[in-house]
């Protein structure tokens, strides 16, 4: 198949996303994409061959702009994390019904399921490495920092799982008292590491 003129992969991804939050899941489609940017269906299908593959495409390209913007602030590290976090932490989340969405369809599709797994993999690293930053020791001794990587990631995206399926989820609560944890650990950690 040649290569499309004119359409990156980049570009479609942006595109998809603005056929998602204008057509919704329900409508979203192949066509619908191709309609969307202007371009033929062979064109889509060039870059992507399925609608899941468009859709991971979606998923890795929110978690790696996500971390870009959050490196690049001068603000804490871990606080812009948390705040990332928290705006997608709602009944309507658009991120976390296609992460579900992916996860679903990885279940019988074992390249998607490897991607994603990629992903959750460099989500758990960045996790890991910005705690590193600011645990010069580890808050409990016995407990990597890969180890926490990994648990910091299942609570946000379990409690993002619970906000979407509970429109009165204490969202500001349970984010709040997430802060005081992180905080807690991390001054916990400079005093000494917990048994």
């Amino acid at each position: 198949m040649a290569k499309p003129n004119g359409v990156s992969k980049q570009e479609l991804i942006q595109y998809a996303k603005q056929c998602l939050v204008e057509k919704g899941m329900e409508k979203f489609t192949l066509r619908a994409v191709a309609d969307t940017a202007g371009v033929t269906q062979g064109t889509i299908y060039y870059h992507f061959r399925t609608k899941e593959q468009l859709l991971l495409g979606i998923v890795e390209d929110i978690c790696k702009t996500s971390w870009e913007e959050i490196s690049k602030s001068n603000t804490f590290v871990l606080e812009q994390a948390i705040a990332s976090a928290k705006s997608r932490c709602s009944y309507d989340s658009f991120f976390h019904q296609l992460f579900i969405l992916i996860t679903a369809a990885s279940f019988k599709n074992d390249k998607i399921r490897y991607q994603l797994s990629e992903i959750i993999k460099a989500e758990n690293q960045a996790l890991s490495e910005n705690l590193l930053k600011i645990w010069p020791e580890f808050p409990v001794k016995g407990v990597s920092i890969d180890t926490w990587g990994i648990m910091f990631n299942a609570m946000v995206d379990g409690l993002a799982m619970q906000a979407l399926l509970q429109k009165d989820f204490p969202v500001e609560k349970v984010y709040q008292e997430l802060e005081y944890l992180v905080g807690a650990l991390t001054n916990f950690g400079k005093k000494e590491a917990i048994e």
